[in-house]
């Protein structure tokens, strides 16, 4: 069956990082993918990756005579158009926003950096690291005693920017239908981080807020974070509720009076150090065998390996395999249109199919292969 967006066509200009994770979200609804890879002589630079799954690839040189003609015909029948680059690239290129737009005026432009399009630092190199140091998020992540924490790439590439992006693009591809007018989404890591961290923001203004370290979810709280056991494996509780909190006490046996004060932050680091020395004296499988199902919030922690084998998710396939290589299924989970993990795609593996979809004969193709546009 068909995704929801089953119809919608998609031009991704093949970039690194949250652009090609975006894209790959609408290829699993169901959109019509055409990655552009871009040639190294002798060579097609491709990262046949399961990120690149649910597309179809046309390799050619953007810098060559003739090749954004090719490119232009292509946005010329699309939906969207997603690109991942430092702001003036596309534009360079002759691909930028105004002609793409007066090519196609119902075009989706998106547009994916680290800093968003405009501002002081618009032009300036950073990582995900960077992109969510200004936001104030890293600086909340962590151990007190200790430089901040970076959290992987998933606060800000995918979170911040993936996420974004694909609901930016969304949003505005709806707006297209309506209005029959294209429009530039520019999605800056930045910019979604800095969303993500609404919550805290709100807790920081009404006081909420202390130090790094010293908050509920932080792990400042003794009934919500990560414990070592016997074995030096790990669990997390979130008892947070006081029927949960309870009921960890409960199935613990704590009867120490101390931990009837859950909201005495004086007291946190006590009872931190002496659930500490309880999570220790069992092996994670048997905390597990005590507390999993129950309403302690309760769940080991796993590494990537033992995910894959977690019941639950073989319970609703949320993992799969292809390509020799597993990883995770496509979500959400929509009852009437499914979403599908398509393909994984190799760089240029389409080249020669687009390019006559496009009306080019045999003899134009081979012009092109002779001046260098195509592999």
């Amino acid at each position: 069956m068909a995704g929801p967006l089953a119809g919608v066509k998609v031009i991704e200009m093949n970039a690194i990082g949250p652009a090609p994770f975006a894209t790959m979200l609408l290829a699993d609804m169901g959109a019509q993918v055409i990655r552009v890879d871009r040639l190294v002589p002798g060579f097609l630079n491709g990262d046949g990756s399961v990120i690149s799954r649910g597309r179809r690839s046309i390799a050619i040189d953007p810098r060559k005579e003739g090749a954004v003609e090719i490119l232009l015909r292509l946005i010329e029948g699309a939906d969207v158009l997603i690109e991942g680059f430092r702001p003036g690239v596309m534009e360079r290129l002759g691909l930028g926003p105004e002609p793409c737009l007066q090519r196609n005026p119902r075009l989706v432009y998106g547009r994916m950096t680290g800093w968003g399009q405009t501002g002081p630092l618009a032009l300036s190199a950073g990582h995900d690291l960077n992109y969510i140091a200004i936001t104030g998020a890293l600086h909340a992540m962590g151990h007190a005693d200790r430089e901040p924490t970076p959290p992987l790439h998933l606060a800000g590439d995918m979170g911040g920017g993936a996420m974004f992006l694909a609901f930016g693009v969304v949003s505005a591809l709806l707006d297209a239908q309506k209005s029959g007018k294209g429009q530039v989404v520019d999605a800056a890591i930045s910019d979604g981080a800095a969303l993500l961290s609404t919550m805290y923001y709100e807790f920081k203004q009404s006081g909420e807020w202390r130090g790094r370290g010293e908050n509920i979810f932080d792990g400042g709280a003794p009934f919500y974070g990560c414990y070592a056991c016997a074995d030096g494996r790990f669990v997390s509780i979130g008892s947070i509720e006081p029927q949960f909190y309870q009921l960890l006490m409960q199935l613990c046996n704590i009867d120490d009076p101390a931990f009837q004060k859950q909201w005495d932050r004086q007291q946190w680091p006590a009872l931190r150090s002496k659930l500490e020395g309880m999570f220790r004296s069992r092996t994670r499988d048997q905390w597990c065998e005590l507390l999993d199902g129950t309403d302690v919030c309760f769940a080991p922690v796993l590494d990537f390996n033992e995910a894959l084998e977690h019941p639950h998710h073989k319970a609703r396939g949320t993992f799969m395999q292809s390509a020799g290589v597993t990883h995770p299924a496509p979500a959400p989970r929509l009852s009437r249109t499914p979403a599908t993990a398509g393909k994984v795609v190799d760089n240029g593996e389409h080249t020669l199919e687009i390019l006559h979809e496009l009306g080019l004969d045999d003899i134009r193709v081979g012009e092109l292969r002779a001046s260098g546009v195509i592999a």
